[in-house]
């Protein structure tokens, strides 16, 4: 008796349960590679939302490039904001090329210092003091304005103070005219701990106010002469470029005190209230205004702001700074 073929996956056992798990199979490829392609794409709009956020944040120039030369008759803005020391957003390096900018244009009208800084450096604030006075007898149809933000104290109004004219909001904080050297002193700590210091110096002022000694009476002293020379610096240059707009009588002028905007109006501190937009438009009555700002470099920002978070709260000083 002779066998006729079958048809396809019909009488052959398991045939039909193969071709089905083919199927299964393919389908489930397919699918795996469409699940990847739109894993890929999503990943890839992520990553470009997030440089997007992080372009904006970092306030980058476009295509980390120069910004374009500007045109026509402005105001040209140079802002120090933060810490005034080196290496920072308000290095006196950056703040001079900024400067050196904004006057050698020859289209500034006047050049605006916005200024939101709490101090730092006596070295690099008496750096971008000087470079204004320069630039300003360089320059001299080419006023310069100093406007507070938050802040505008110790060092930071040791720069304002060589402008022609300062403006403040009334709630800013504006003052600070002194000098202070911090410390600490763990003699006693290690003392009772059972902890002996031991310093080997070529003299005994090598060591001067190390925080595990004893306090020298002569080493002392001769830090009080450093941050009493450093003060009387300090108040030279308010006075030489406050003039007799200041109210040297009164009380505390010269003390670390500060003051509101409005107190510092008051005692001659400040020429009148403004924004930089108010200055422009109100005092150089020009619109236009340009920043000049010299920014650091995008990975210099980047990795500061990455770290920011675990280096707050630990950064202490060791050199003077204004108060």
């Amino acid at each position: 008796m002779s066998q006729q073929p079958h048809e396809s996956g019909q009488g052959v056992p398991g045939q039909w349960e193969r071709e089905a798990l083919s199927r299964l199979a393919t389908a489930a490829l397919v699918e795996q590679r469409r699940a990847r392609r739109w894993g890929i794409l999503f990943k890839s709009l992520v990553l470009l939302y997030a440089f997007v956020v992080l372009f904006l944040f970092l306030n980058i120039d476009p295509l980390l490039g120069e910004r374009d030369d500007p045109a026509g008759p402005h105001v040209a803005l140079v802002d120090v904001s933060g810490i005034i020391m080196r290496g920072g957003d308000a290095d006196a390096d950056r703040v001079v090329t900024g400067l050196r900018r904004a006057f050698e244009h020859n289209q500034t009208e006047a050049v605006v210092l916005r200024i939101d800084s709490p101090g730092g450096s006596p070295v690099q604030s008496q750096m971008i003091y000087d470079e204004i006075k320069r630039l300003r007898e360089k320059h001299e149809d080419t006023p310069l304005y100093a406007v507070a933000g938050d802040v505008m104290a110790s060092g930071g109004y040791y720069v304002a103070a060589a402008a022609d004219e300062i403006y403040v909001n009334p709630a800013s904080v504006v003052g600070s005219i002194g000098v202070i050297f911090g410390g600490f002193g763990f003699d006693e700590a290690i003392e009772r701990l059972g902890i002996e210091r031991r310093v080997y110096a070529s003299d005994d002022n090598k060591a001067l106010l190390d925080p595990f000694l004893p306090e020298d009476e002569g080493q002392v002293e001769h830090m009080r002469g450093l941050i009493d020379d450093i003060h009387t610096q300090f108040i030279d240059a308010v006075e030489a470029g406050r003039g007799d707009r200041l109210d040297t009588d009164h009380e505390g002028l010269y003390s670390g005190l500060v003051w509101t905007g409005q107190g510092a109006v008051d005692i001659g501190l400040a020429d009148g209230y403004g924004s930089t937009g108010q200055v422009a438009r109100e005092v150089v009555e020009v619109e236009d205004i340009r920043d000049f700002t010299a920014r650091r470099p995008f990975l210099e920002r980047f990795t500061e702001r990455l770290g920011a978070g675990l280096a707050s709260g630990l950064r202490e000083t060791v050199m003077p700074t204004f108060q």
